[in-house]
């Protein structure tokens, strides 16, 4: 067993699966001398060379373009954007041609390009450095999009990811970066495929459903609604698109009562998909209405307001606590 770093555990996988398959390439702006923004790719140029870690211009739709000629030749590219905010000059290559093409063949051509997002605020950083994207990505069709949330799923997602013949959005928590925890980098035995979702604690009075930086709130507000006496599920997505749907329903019939939290504004958020699909089939079963944790419909404030911005523990018991006044 290994303790690394959710940034060390992705750095790990790529090192991994570059040293696998002489076809997988890492690209983007300041992967390569620099190591990334948050230096996830620390250290791969200096062991795999420039042409195969590759520092681009500051051009997204360049990078997801070259990479898409690159996956049509036979390469694997992983692609770094720098920010979540910056993955949007790179939208109509990202929407019209890596999601559209396979279909467009008819199967014929497959485009294996892993897009890699750190995503989320809590970093003190500005509106462009603090998004949550997820669902311009998951109303794309042709889009495997998925969200890791500590050290063991980042190494073994990424791992996933770049192995697939589809291509993935790859979202990473900037602010879970630095979050350790063991992990065993010798054997596959303990991966969970990267499309399945997780209970990462097991209750009986509330589900908590979440992805990403939210997973470690709603696994503390469990913690503290256990000292009420209150048994709170959590539900870890791991996988937007294709969604779980079977664990997800299987823990709402359990419990009968559900939040969904994320970092995106409510409206129209990744959470409203998720209420509409428990709802259509877990009806019966629910005790009370689907209640969304999010943030507010305005853009990212000024790092002293993030704190006010994002969901927190307080905001997530509250919710709980309105699901038991009906």
């Amino acid at each position: 067993m290994t303790v690394l770093s959710l940034s060390k555990a992705l750095n790990e996988g790529m090192r991994k699966a570059m040293e696998d398959d002489p076809k997988v390439l890492i690209m983007g702006e300041d992967v390569g001398k620099l190591g990334g923004v948050f230096r996830v790719t620390d250290g791969l140029q200096k062991d795999f060379g420039d042409d195969r870690v590759i520092d681009t211009p500051l051009a997204e739709s360049g990078i997801i373009g070259t990479a898409i000629g690159l996956a049509l030749r036979g390469f694997r590219p992983v692609c770094e954007i720098q920010f979540d905010g910056f993955v949007f000059p790179a939208a109509d290559q990202i929407i019209t041609q890596l999601a559209k093409m396979p279909m467009r063949s008819l199967g014929a051509i497959k485009l294996p390009v892993v897009v890699r997002i750190p995503c989320g605020g809590g970093i003190g950083a500005v509106e462009h450095h603090s998004e949550s994207p997820e669902s311009y990505f998951t109303h794309t069709a042709g889009l495997r999009v998925v969200a890791c949330s500590n050290p063991l799923d980042a190494y073994s997602m990424i791992q996933q990811a770049i192995r697939s013949d589809d291509p993935v959005i790859f979202f990473e928590p900037k602010r879970r970066y630095w979050e350790k925890a063991e992990v065993d980098t010798a054997s596959t035995d303990w991966w969970t495929p990267f499309d399945q979702a997780s209970v990462v604690r097991h209750g009986e009075d509330v589900t908590l459903v979440a992805y990403g930086p939210m997973v470690k709130t709603c696994l503390e507000a469990a913690n503290a609604a256990a000292e009420e006496g209150r048994s709170l599920e959590v539900v870890d997505l791991r996988s937007l698109n294709p969604l779980d749907t079977p664990r997800l329903m299987e823990s709402v019939r359990k419990t009968g009562r559900v939040v969904i939290v994320h970092e995106a504004p409510v409206y129209s958020g990744f959470g409203a998909e998720l209420a509409a699909r428990i709802t259509e089939q877990c009806f019966y079963h629910l005790e009370a209405p689907v209640l969304r944790v999010g943030g507010f419909s305005t853009p990212y404030p000024p790092s002293k307001l993030e704190e006010h911005y994002l969901p927190d523990l307080d905001r997530v018991l509250d919710a709980v606590d309105r699901t038991y006044a009906y």
